[in-house]
């Protein structure tokens, strides 16, 4: 095929050293690339989806295997939002697009625009899984449903403005109460779906006057048209919906997943509407009833107290009677008190003059206390004469007690003159005193022995009032200078005192 000069009309060089033609590389793998868009304009493939990768450039590369082999595939980033689904690694799908190459690598490629799943089983198959995982993180959880509102005042509605699914959710509210109802119309299937569905039930939640219910709701179809409601976007915003939400998708024998993260389900729209809203006639015969009923129970309570205020009226007694008995019992105790009362003056008047009979006169009393007043003071004048007597006492001794305390006082000091005389006595400064000197080293040590010092030493003479340093002669016996009766001049070395300064001869 690449011999052929149809397919590959452009010049040749080199075509005098053969009849083969000559290409560069990239004739060659720009033939490639027209032959094989030519041959594949548009294909559709199957495979499963591995190695998926998303750049952030926004495309997708991937590729597309079967038992027999794989094939590398791209979706350009305008592609992605129009794709129709989310790949998945492990997906099984049917892509639409066109081969080409790419041939700064000499490779091939699937250009993808369509992507769709590749039949029920694999569509099932992905359903499960998403199930089991929003189920493990507790979307589907039962303490999570919402209870619906008895009788709501505006019902909420999420589905396609045509169909039939509007009317029979609209009719049937009228039939059975009519409420107001809002209605957030969506694209059910098909590209974008998706989104829309999720913005509306964000949406209508934040409503400045959200609806008390939400109804989910579209028609019936085929699985594949039903796969915007099992999307995990769209179950996850139902589950974090804060309103009430009942979901409607298909019939009765149609499972969607979120139904799993609904407050309630409804078979079919019809059924979610019924679910909504009460049925008015129902109503109206359970108020009537219940009227009855309390109309019944309230004359019979009546019916009751007033047999028991005839009950409690029958036994009360006469009034004027008890009036009657009253009066006479009180004109009864006023004529009882009128008779007592001036002989209780009496009987106090005597016990009175009784009480004045035994009482003491004031001069007795006077006399008492006098008498007990001397007693007392006569006490407390021989006390208090005891008393200065014991102070007089004490006062003559102390003069007795400080001459005995200056008495040893003077004899402590005249024991301490004398400790301090002997101490005196024996110190080395008194006997330094009286002529002597001490010879000491240059490291301050004591020399009592000639031997202890070398010849020419310079020692430290230590006298009474200071210290002086000399050099010492040879030791007697070993001297080699002539005797000429001349006394040698020792030389001393001035070094200062610790105590006087410095001093020299």
């Amino acid at each position: 095929m690449m011999e052929s000069e149809s397919v590959f009309p452009f010049g040749q060089s080199g075509a005098k050293a053969s009849n083969i033609p000559e290409y560069s590389v990239s004739d060659i793998s720009g033939a490639i690339k027209r032959t094989l868009e030519n041959a594949f304009g548009r294909v559709r493939i199957r495979g499963e989806i591995t190695e998926l990768k998303r750049y952030a450039s926004g495309h997708m590369y991937l590729s597309l295997k079967d038992e027999g082999g794989k094939i590398s595939g791209v979706i350009w980033r305008g592609k992605v939002a129009h794709l129709g689904l989310t790949p998945e690694n492990g997906t099984e799908v049917i892509a639409t697009g066109r081969v080409s190459s790419y041939g700064e690598r000499s490779n091939y490629q699937f250009l993808i625009d369509r992507m769709e799943f590749a039949g029920e089983g694999a569509l099932l198959a992905r359903i499960e899984r998403l199930r089991v995982q929003l189920r493990d993180e507790g979307l589907f959880a039962s303490e999570r449903k919402k209870p619906l509102p008895f009788l709501p005042r505006t019902v909420g509605v999420v589905t396609s403005r045509s169909g039939a699914v509007l009317h029979d959710i609209c009719t049937t509210i009228s039939r059975r109460f009519p409420r107001p109802v809002t209605l957030w119309p969506v694209a059910v299937q098909g590209e974008g779906a998706v989104k829309q569905i999720v913005q509306a039930v964000k949406g209508i939640a934040q409503l400045p006057s959200p609806p008390d219910v939400l109804i989910v709701a579209r028609g019936g179809g085929s699985l594949e048209d039903l796969m915007a409601f099992n999307d995990e976007a769209v179950v996850r915003a139902v589950a974090a919906c804060p309103l009430p939400v009942i979901s409607a998708v298909g019939h009765e024998t149609d499972t969607t997943l979120i139904d799993y993260a609904s407050d309630r389900r409804a078979p079919t729209p019809t059924a979610a509407a019924e679910l909504a809203v009460p049925l008015r006639s129902e109503l109206m015969a359970d108020l009537t009833h219940r009227t009855a009923r309390l109309t019944g129970g309230l004359s019979s309570l009546l019916q009751h107290y007033k047999m028991q205020l005839q009950h409690v009226t029958s036994r009360m007694p006469d009034l004027p009677s008890m009036l009657d008995t009253a009066r006479m019992r009180l004109d009864d105790r006023g004529q009882r008190l009128e008779l007592a009362l001036p002989a209780f003056v009496m009987r106090a008047r005597a016990r009175l003059g009784g009480a004045a009979h035994h009482l003491p006169t004031p001069e007795t009393l006077l006399t008492r206390r006098s008498v007990a007043l001397e007693r007392v003071s006569s006490v407390l004048e021989g006390s208090w004469q005891t008393l200065l007597q014991q102070r007089r006492m004490a006062l003559l001794r102390y003069p007795l007690r400080l001459e005995t305390i200056r008495a040893q006082i003077t004899l402590q000091k005249t024991r301490l003159d004398g400790v301090a005389g002997h101490l005196e006595a024996v110190s080395p400064q008194a006997i330094l005193e009286r002529g002597y000197a001490m010879v000491q080293d240059g490291d301050g040590q004591p020399i009592t022995r000639s031997k202890q010092a070398a010849d020419q030493a310079i020692v430290s003479l230590r006298f009474a009032d200071g210290q002086r340093q000399a050099q010492l002669d040879p030791a007697a016996g070993e001297s080699t200078a002539p005797s000429s009766g001349k006394k040698r001049r020792v030389v001393t070395k001035k070094r200062p005192s610790p105590s006087q300064g410095e001093l020299g001869l």
